[in-house]
């Protein structure tokens, strides 16, 4: 990965979240904790990946989908933010980061009573 990439990637990801929170307020949903946690673009800059964790897990697929459903919006904002860095905005593609949920799985069964790592 490039510096370009790295300087790119990060500047994404603090505007994604940015927006992302102020749509967030907007709507009035509370309860609700959302992290861009990573951005990832091709080497050509033409796409990004944005993995967004969503605490309470729940509610993370249905708010997926509202993320991608107002895409036009959200691409539209973060173009007049990056305007002065970036040409073109890259085309954005959200996914779920689970891992959070993985690990809090793990920390249950090691918590639990009958712990898989107490019988070896």
């Amino acid at each position: 990965m490039t510096n370009r990439q790295k300087k790119i990637n990060a500047l994404l990801q603090q505007d994604l979240a940015e927006i992302l929170l102020s749509a967030l307020r907007k709507e009035g949903v509370r309860n609700l904790v959302l992290t861009v946690t990573t951005v990832r673009t091709s080497v050509d800059l033409s796409v990004a990946k944005v993995y967004l964790s969503v605490f309470p897990f729940k509610e993370s697929h249905a708010v997926l989908e509202g993320i991608k459903s107002s895409l036009g919006p959200i691409k539209n904002t973060l173009g007049a933010r990056v305007r002065h860095q970036l040409r073109v905005v890259p085309d954005l593609l959200f996914y779920l980061d689970d891992s959070l949920h993985h690990i809090e799985g793990i920390e249950k069964s090691l918590n639990d009573l009958d712990n898989p790592l107490d019988s070896l």
